[in-house]
């Protein structure tokens, strides 16, 4: 069974396969994740590790928890599924005659 790990805290300029690597340390990773900002294109410092074991992602949160990386202290614990949000409202750009 594989579990999904949140990774907070990376420097900025952490690329996925560092995040990889890394975490490989602790067990097989089955990916890694940097999520960047869709605006910039710049990391918003944290990603998910994914493992392809409980025990290998439970070691790697006790190994990498509240250590540094590059200057930073990393939070490593188990991701949270991802809640549904409500919908955006509409802005009122490009809408229609209405929303002027």
């Amino acid at each position: 069974m594989a579990k999904k790990l949140y990774v907070g805290g990376l420097p900025y300029a952490t690329t996925q396969d560092e995040l990889r690597d890394e975490f490989s340390k602790a067990g097989a990773v089955s990916s890694a994740i940097v999520i960047m900002d869709k605006m910039t294109g710049r990391s918003k410092g944290f990603g998910f590790v994914e493992f392809e074991s409980d025990a290998d992602a439970d070691k790697a949160i006790d190994m990498f928890n509240g250590q540094m990386l590059g200057g930073r202290s990393l939070t490593v614990n188990e991701a949270r599924p991802l809640e549904p949000r409500a919908p955006r409202r509409d802005s009122g750009f490009g809408r229609g005659r209405d929303n002027y």
